[in-house]
């Protein structure tokens, strides 16, 4: 197994990691799960830019790296949904509908790339895309801030109640709105593989 394929894969170990970081009782789980996640997320970007570099593309990488970034990104927003709601003073709350949107779009994006493959059509990433994968993850590390500021006792708290939670609720509506976008986008212009099979 190559470079980009390991850090592939230890891509979905880490999303393990962080899911255990967000709902285990010890000391600064919040930060340490916000570490994890950024961690998780560099490795999406150097998994790729190696990848690229050295020619070491393989059909496990392709169908992987994909496969990982949308576990890791969906299993996030799934746990905001418990994670918001079940504390009471969280300032923002991740609604079931948004997630359950988020969700609903990878799968739909997932099963058309599916459905080229098997025509061999390949489906590039749309800019699109590339902007609901930024959003989303800007997204995640403000809901994960919001939390994780309140384990350090040097965060100013004027930042914590005045601006992170404006800056939260923003980016969350912002990735719902480019994710669904995005997602009618992408069927759209791509119709044409199955509306012809109708």
């Amino acid at each position: 197994m190559n470079l980009p394929n390991k850090l592939t894969s230890a891509r979905f170990g880490l999303t393990v990691l962080f899911v255990w970081a967000l709902f285990t009782p010890v000391k600064f789980h919040n930060t340490l799960a916000l570490v994890l996640f950024n961690i998780a997320s560099i490795t999406d970007f150097l998994d790729g830019k190696i990848a690229r570099d050295r020619g070491l593309i393989t059909n496990f990488g392709i169908l992987m790296d994909s496969l990982a970034d949308k576990i890791l990104t969906c299993s996030a927003f799934i746990a905001f949904v418990e994670t918001t709601h079940t504390n009471p003073m969280a300032p923002v709350k991740v609604a079931a509908w948004m997630v359950i949107l988020i969700v609903a779009r990878e799968f739909a994006i997932t099963g058309l790339r599916l459905l080229a493959a098997a025509k061999s059509i390949v489906l590039a990433a749309e800019n699109f895309g590339k902007h609901k994968t930024v959003s989303q993850i800007a997204a995640i590390n403000a809901l994960l801030l919001l939390d994780a500021c309140q384990e350090w006792p040097v965060a100013s708290e004027h930042f914590i109640q005045k601006w992170l939670p404006p800056l939260a609720l923003f980016m969350l509506w912002l990735t719902v709105i480019l994710t669904a976008a995005s997602g009618a986008i992408y069927l759209w212009r791509n119709r044409a593989l199955y509306l012809n099979d109708m």
